[in-house]
């Protein structure tokens, strides 16, 4: 199935089991990897975080 049609797919109905809940990306739909937290994939993630685009989050150096 494609992309798109995928995610609406998954927006769109609420299952008949919890379970079948796929968390996906908001912002490219993606489901492995996914954060709950801020509702990204772990790329998605990345890429915000290096723009500083994601409040509260930097880059860890120890």
């Amino acid at each position: 199935m494609a992309t798109k049609a995928q995610q609406a797919k998954t927006f769109v109905h609420k299952p008949k089991y919890s379970t079948r809940t796929v968390n996906r990306c908001w912002k490219c739909g993606r489901k492995h990897g996914y954060m709950r937290k801020f509702g990204l994939c772990r790329i998605c993630f990345r890429e915000l975080a290096n723009q500083g685009m994601i409040p509260g989050v930097k880059k860890s150096s120890w």
